[in-house]
Formats: C-alpha cells, structure tokens, sequence
C-alpha cells in the first residue's frame, strides 16, 4: 500500500520565487570603502565619508520608525520597513550594475586608445580628454555614487535589525504564471490562427 504521505508531496505545487536583492549582491556590485578612496585619490575626487553615510541613513531609518511607533502595529512597521529597506538596496544595486557596465566601457576604450593601428581612437586635440579618459572619468563618478548608496542601504538594513529584531531579508514574491507570458500565450493563438 502507497504512502498517502508521499501522495501529498508529490501532488504539492512548488511556487518559483521571484528573488529579490540582497545585501550580499550589493557587496559584489559596488565597490568598499577602501576601493572608493582609492578611486577618489587616483582621479582627483572627494573622499566619501563612508561611515558618516551609513550611520546618518541607520539613524534616519530608527528616527522613522520610532515616529510610526504609535500608528503602526508590529506586523505593519515590518511591512513599511521592508519596502523602504528593499528600495535602498534596489538602488544601490542598481547603481552598483550601471558602475560595472561603465568599467567595462572604460577598459574597453582605454585597451582601443593603447593599440597604434587605430587611427579612430586617438586623442583628441591638446587641452581636450581622449574617449578612453572620459569614459574612465565617468566609471570613476559612476564608483562613487553606488559606493555611497551602497553604504545608504548598509545603514538602513541594521536599522531594520535594530528596530524589528530581526535580520532583513528580501521580499520575495511569487512569480505569476510561471512560464506563461503574455508574449508566449499571444503567440500560441497567432500560431493557432495561421494553422
């Protein structure tokens, strides 16, 4: 006789999970503290105040929370915090994808300028950047930005922890549909009209 508990597991629906961002991919995405200064110092930029950053968006984070305190239950001020945690991580991440695009670009261009052959690629007049020093210059500002709101989305989930108690996690939801686009369902009934 068959397991009626096996039964149920394997006529169980598995639910694919849209998944969300993490802290953990922010840290691949956008560069540390050390790396920001260093770009900051090899280009002429100013020097973030990495620390100060992130401890001014903890802080504005737990001054939020502690004002919704007495209008919002438990269950709801995890809710609204989620969602304002997940948006800083999103962006960071974001501008951590955007900066990785822009060095590739940069290398890309800095390795054309070095080859002799190409008469394209060569500077342009005295006084004015190259391409290459350009697109550099931008993968430089572009570091910048995602290493500063890397450090926004650093400070407000340990605020999340420090208010709720708990680690914060991304939301994840359930994919609609799994497999069945609007695209992939328009397509099947084109095809069947055509026969």
């Amino acid at each position: 006789m068959a397991n009626p508990s096996a039964n149920s597991r394997a006529s169980a629906r598995v639910v694919p999970l849209r998944k969300g961002t993490t802290l953990e991919m922010i840290r691949l995405a956008c560069p540390d503290a050390s790396q920001s200064a260093l770009i900051s110092e090899s280009f002429g930029l100013p020097v973030l105040d990495s620390d100060g950053i992130r401890e001014l968006h903890e802080k504005l984070i737990v001054e939020t929370a502690s004002a919704l305190d007495e209008g919002l239950g438990e269950r709801a001020m995890q809710i609204h915090l989620q969602r304002i945690v997940g948006a800083f991580v999103g962006s960071a991440y974001g501008a951590g994808q955007f900066y990785s695009r822009a060095v590739t670009e940069a290398r890309d261009a800095t390795a054309k300028a070095a080859c002799e052959e190409r008469d394209e690629d060569v500077g342009g007049p005295v006084g004015f950047d190259g391409a290459a020093q350009r697109k550099r210059e931008f993968a430089a500002d572009m570091a910048l930005q995602a290493h500063a709101l890397r450090m926004a989305a650093e400070g407000t989930v340990a605020a999340y922890e420090h208010v709720i108690g708990e680690k914060w996690k991304p939301f994840e939801r359930a994919v609609e549909n799994p497999g069945r686009t609007v695209d992939r369902k328009a397509a099947e009934l084109q095809m069947s009209a055509l026969g």
